[in-house]
């Protein structure tokens, strides 16, 4: 009886999620889907009417990445003023020269400002105060843009998605308008990994949830954020996120309160990261998972035994039980495998890898274990040389 009673719990879980909870798994909100003729009507004929745009691009130890990306950003077919700020966050490495030679070849070395990070301030994140002197040297300038574009230093760009992204913003009036651009998923770590972490915050941060102004679902993807300058300084600024390891989704909760927000899907802008082995995944994860749980132990059990329940339950029904309980459990495996499909085919992965996307969740379950143990160590939130967690939260 008890276990049966599971078992049609856990099939109510699975039916919600798909039918309850934002469609997320269908990855239908994209960015070529939003219809933006009518914004872009308003500048055809006259293209140096289009807002101005800088980008922002915090940079530590990116002399492998800096170039592709930088370029990407300096060919876009943007009609408006676009120039790039690189924060040159202490690199060991040639990330400054790099990005003046990437520049310099492009014959665009006068739409380049370089600005040297200086030594991290108690309280602040390396990535948020890498941002921060960006903005500040923006809003020192004699004109200032409307929009600022946080983009991190391993993204390559279509020719045409700064366009889109303004083009977005104004259609929607979103006061951040954010891209969760393609992951690499060319090893068999990536191939096997990736694909859920995109599933995964598409269940946390339902895309359609984000975007509708009446929830209060916020979040965003750090890689690619365009914010209006005015909203996020009524907001109080980057200073209200000096400390967030989350820092796209902390963005996207601090700009919502301002207007609406806008995250979507695209196949225009893709990460240079990559994650050869499932170690380097799990240094990825284990950075900021505990984080994300505000390092409270009793989240932490609560998702250990939701992923467990949820996740591992449907196939060792489908193996042990039998009668009711086996019929609700092999329904409840079938759900989570068909909502898996869709992002297996975004990332042109086979869709026979979707039954066992219980054995991945168990995987980001241990991952999620292990940055708590981290963070208890002393070593929570480390990415390139840094201990960014607080010792005490």
């Amino acid at each position: 009886m008890i276990v049966t009673t599971v078992a049609f719990i856990v099939l109510a879980i699975w039916a919600y999620l798909l039918l309850g909870r934002g469609w997320f798994w269908r990855c239908a909100e994209r960015e070529d889907g939003v219809d933006c003729s009518r914004a872009e009507a308003r500048f055809r004929g006259a293209p140096g009417t289009w807002p101005g745009v800088v980008a922002v691009m915090p940079a530590r130890d990116e002399a492998a990445v800096i170039g592709d990306s930088l370029a990407s950003l300096l060919r876009q077919d943007y009609p408006g003023p676009f120039s790039v700020v690189i924060v040159d966050d202490q690199s060991s490495d040639a990330t400054a020269s790099t990005a003046v030679a990437t520049a310099d070849a492009l014959s665009a070395g006068d739409r380049i400002d370089i600005v040297a990070g200086t030594r991290l301030p108690t309280g602040w994140t390396g990535k948020v105060w890498a941002m921060r002197q960006g903005l500040a040297a923006i809003e020192a300038s004699a004109n200032p843009p409307p929009f600022v574009l946080f983009t991190d230093a391993d993204i390559v760009y279509a020719p045409g998605i700064l366009r889109r992204l303004v083009a977005i913003a104004l259609s929607k009036e979103s006061v951040l308008t954010s891209l969760m651009v393609k992951l690499r998923c060319d090893s068999a770590a990536e191939r096997w990994l990736v694909p859920a972490f995109v599933f995964f915050f598409q269940k946390l941060y339902p895309f359609a949830w984000v975007n509708d102004p009446r929830r209060s679902t916020a979040a965003a993807a750090g890689g690619c954020m365009l914010v209006r300058r005015s909203a996020l300084a009524a907001a109080g600024g980057l200073e209200a996120l000096q400390g967030a390891l989350i820092d796209d989704c902390a963005l996207g909760a601090l700009t919502k309160r301002q207007g609406p927000i806008w995250l979507g899907l695209t196949e225009g802008a893709r990460s240079l990261r990559a994650y050869p082995s499932f170690a380097a995944i799990r240094a990825m994860v284990t950075r900021s998972a505990f984080a994300e749980l505000r390092y409270s132990s009793i989240r932490l059990l609560g998702t250990v035994v939701a992923m467990l329940f949820v996740y591992l339950a449907p196939p060792l029904l489908t193996v042990f039980a039998d009668g009711p309980a086996q019929g609700a459990g092999m329904m409840s495996w079938m759900l989570m495998t068909l909502s898996f499909v869709p992002t297996l085919r975004l990332y042109q992965a086979n869709p026979a890898m979707a039954p066992a996307l219980p054995a991945v969740a168990a995987v980001y379950t241990a991952f999620t274990l292990d940055s708590a143990f981290q963070y208890w160590r002393g070593h929570g939130g480390y990415w390139k040389g840094r201990v960014q967690a607080p010792r005490e939260a």
